[in-house]
């Protein structure tokens, strides 16, 4: 059989290839991956009357909530904070993106395994479509996020919210967020597809990360007193968090600091990375269990 290959130059399937032929194999299907991205992002709740309005519904009600029962209610996420509602539509809107991300990178194979084992094409395509449809969805939503930042500002009891240029730095916030979404899709996408009952786990995973990330409240306010606060502080979804805050707001809690944009940069480059080449070392086991 490996002499009548040879002579018919047929290659194994399932075999992982070197990473020379990995990324041009993945650079080829970028146009598969843009059209797979944007067939997610239109199907997603198609079967409602508000179709895709709910893209933008959901982070606004979640904001709302979280803001009415931290922000006014509890009080927690007014502490050491000028404009509390800006300061949590921000948060819920750019956690939103990272905990969707999680999920989609969790499905990548699992749930295209028809696909991915009718098909060679490299795997690390779906869950970079599934992110990118994420980001697809994102992007109409940052506009509402903005708006609503900005007229919270016009408020009594809340801090201005000016229109500045450096708005603009949301752009790259956002870029670099998607790069370290794109590498966590990466690691759960091999992790649950090597152990389903990790997906089970990932919703109380993000919703710590949520409360330990400052997404409701200040965390050098409430954490910045520890010695161990700086760890909370610099870890990746709180940077992210507070870069892309940076960008808006005028808080005296998230400031336009340099250190945290190279943090999040060097965050982004070893999550993406790093979780690349964690997922392409397992391509040979996709579809097998």
């Amino acid at each position: 059989m490996e002499s009548t290959a040879q002579q018919n130059d047929l290659e194994r399937m399932g075999v992982r290839p070197s990473l020379r032929e990995y990324i041009p194999e993945l650079w080829k299907r970028r146009t598969f991956i843009r059209v797979l991205a944007v067939s997610k992002a239109q199907a997603k709740n198609q079967n409602t009357y508000l179709g895709q309005v709910w893209a933008l519904l959901t982070p606004v009600l979640n904001a709302a909530v979280y803001t009415i029962i931290f922000g006014f209610i509890l009080k927690v996420g007014r502490a050491g904070i000028d404009n509390t509602i800006a300061f949590i539509v921000v948060g819920v809107f750019m956690f939103r993106f990272f905990e969707m991300s999680l999920q989609a990178g969790s499905k990548a194979i699992r749930s295209n395994m028809n696909l991915v084992r009718s098909v060679h094409f490299p795997r690390a395509v779906l869950p970079i479509a599934g992110v990118a449809a994420e980001l697809t969805t994102l992007v109409p939503a940052l506009v509402v996020m903005c708006v609503i930042a900005y007229l919270s500002g016009l408020l009594p009891n809340e801090g201005d919210v000016p229109l500045e240029p450096r708005w603009l730095l949301l752009i790259p916030a956002v870029l670099l967020l998607w790069c370290f979404c794109t590498g966590c899709a990466f690691i759960m996408a091999r992790l649950v597809a090597q152990t389903p009952d990790i997906d089970n786990l990932i919703p109380f995973g993000t919703r710590i990360l949520m409360y330990v990330s400052g997404v409701i409240f200040s965390i050098d306010h409430f954490l910045g007193k520890f010695s161990w606060g700086w760890i909370m502080e610099y870890q990746p979804v709180a940077v992210f968090l507070e870069i892309a805050r940076s960008a808006i707001l005028a808080e005296p809690s998230a400031p336009l600091d340099p250190t945290k944009w190279v943090v999040g940069v060097g965050w982004a480059i070893v999550f993406l990375v790093g979780g690349f080449l964690y997922f392409w070392q397992g391509e040979e086991t996709y579809g097998r269990n």
